[in-house]
């Protein structure tokens, strides 16, 4: 009896030393520093959530520098998350990257990190009269270029991300042809850019 007794009080002094209840666990969250051009939180926007909180992001004071936060609320020991992105920020799209699903208490911390880089859009068009072969393509923004074929009735150029200007021009006419660009030059929004239109003749 006096056995249980001290055992019983060995537990409570325990448990008041810890607080009574389960070790705790801040969550954190980086995204990470841009490393190229377009990579890192830019633009605003951004909102993770997980366990029925969420965490909202706003850009770093210096461009392409990484940026952090903790959510509001710590998980319990053994609690499982599963950090995703609830709202993405403008013109841009952000993944997970490392350590964003587990259970608290498997690592010392949650240090969940995810990627953001700047969307791109397809840059398209139509050809009309197309008989010959060698007509080639350019994007001078890019430097993309593009062989057409001879028949064909569309062409796709390299992606370009949001924000940056196109400027689609013949590199190379078709042999015995001479085609032209129209609607080639513009700035890329948040949609497809399709009324490219070369013309043949």
């Amino acid at each position: 009896m006096k056995h249980s007794f001290v055992l019983a009080a060995a537990c409570a002094l325990v448990l008041s030393a810890c607080g009574g209840g389960k070790q705790q666990f801040p969550v954190h969250v980086t995204v990470a520093a841009s490393t190229v051009a377009g990579d890192g939180l830019i633009y605003p926007g951004l909102v993770l959530t997980t366990n029925g909180q969420d965490l909202a992001l706003a850009p770093p004071s210096t461009p392409g520098a990484a940026v952090s936060g903790t959510f509001p609320n710590t998980l319990s020991y053994g609690d499982v998350y599963d950090i995703t992105v609830k709202t993405q920020p403008a013109h841009q799209a952000c993944s997970a990257s490392a350590f964003t699903h587990d259970s608290a208490g498997r690592y010392a911390s949650i240090d969940a990190v995810f990627t953001c880089a700047i969307q791109s859009h397809a840059l398209t068009g139509t050809v009309t009269g197309l008989t010959a072969t060698g007509l080639q393509l350019t994007n001078g923004s890019t430097g993309g270029v593009i062989a057409v074929p001879a028949g064909a009735t569309t062409f796709t150029m390299p992606e370009v991300n949001y924000g940056k200007t196109y400027g689609v021009t013949v590199l190379s006419q078709p042999t015995g042809q001479v085609c032209t660009v129209t609607n080639g030059v513009g700035q890329m929004g948040d949609a497809d850019v399709t009324n490219l239109k070369v013309t043949c003749q």
